[in-house]
């Protein structure tokens, strides 16, 4: 079995192959100015990482922890050869790699471990100024949701409370292979303004990740594991659900909870 046969098989992963596509992704780096650096995670068979390497604003790295798939990139993207990580994204050491300097993070993403990508990334938030993506297409809707939306929810709220969020563009499965059973998009994070919330953000997760495991009931129900400040039990948050408050709102109702 050659490389390019094992290497599709990396991980389940469904690999583009529409150039055209590809192309659009790499363009939607749009804030190149604020970085030096790009890591492509997940690259495959290089659909993105041939356009990437062209770019002469930033320098790309790559990792993924597919040996097979390592191996042809080393054997026809020699430039490549001391930019490869191999190895788990999960598991990076960001600061070890790029000694605390920004860089953007851009990937055909493993559809399985897509949302826990871009927690990582909100763990290192002050160093991953922009983010390109393709996710399944409901998860890139629920990412970019706005309140008041069936799709809003635990992860609109914790991204968007540091990230613009814009939803680029819809891909269909037939430019995948294998297809996929779904169609796919793509999203843009761009880092906001926010350099820490206004309040615990600790506790913000929590509120947070309460009203929306309860999403049903208003938030008088499915906050009530937390006690509330006096002055607040009659607030007109608690009559709403978690789905009609935004980023703002949740900040001002940890801000309610006692501590």
């Amino acid at each position: 079995m050659s490389n390019e046969v094992r290497a599709k098989k990396h991980l389940g992963q469904h690999f583009l192959k529409d150039e055209n596509i590809a192309q659009e992704i790499v363009k939607s780096l749009k804030h190149t100015s604020l970085y030096k650096k790009v890591l492509e995670v997940g690259p495959g068979m290089g659909v993105l990482t041939k356009y990437l390497i062209t770019e002469p604003s930033y320098e790309t790295h790559i990792i993924d922890i597919d040996w097979d798939s390592i191996a042809y990139l080393k054997k026809h993207y020699p430039i490549l050869e001391n930019r490869i990580i191999e190895g788990d994204f999960l598991k990076l050491d960001f600061n070890n790699l790029y000694n605390n300097e920004p860089f953007a993070v851009i990937g055909n993403f493993p559809y399985n471990i897509s949302t826990e990508i871009l927690f990582k990334v909100l763990d290192h938030k002050n160093q991953v100024p922009e983010v390109v993506g393709m996710f399944q297409k409901e998860v890139a809707e629920r990412i970019a949701s706005k309140p008041r939306n069936k799709t809003y929810g635990i992860t609109s709220v914790l991204l968007q409370a540091f990230y613009n969020i814009e939803y680029l563009f819809t891909v269909n499965e037939t430019v995948f292979d294998p297809p996929p059973r779904v169609k796919s998009a793509v999203i843009r994070l761009t880092r906001n303004d926010v350099q820490q919330l206004d309040c615990n953000e600790k506790l913000f997760k929590q509120v947070v990740k309460a009203g929306f495991n309860q999403r049903r009931k208003t938030l008088r129900n499915s906050i009530k594991a937390f006690k509330l400040k006096p002055e607040f039990l009659d607030h007109k948050y608690l009559t709403q659900r978690a789905e009609e408050l935004s980023v703002a709102d949740f900040v001002a109702l940890t801000n309610m909870v006692e501590v």
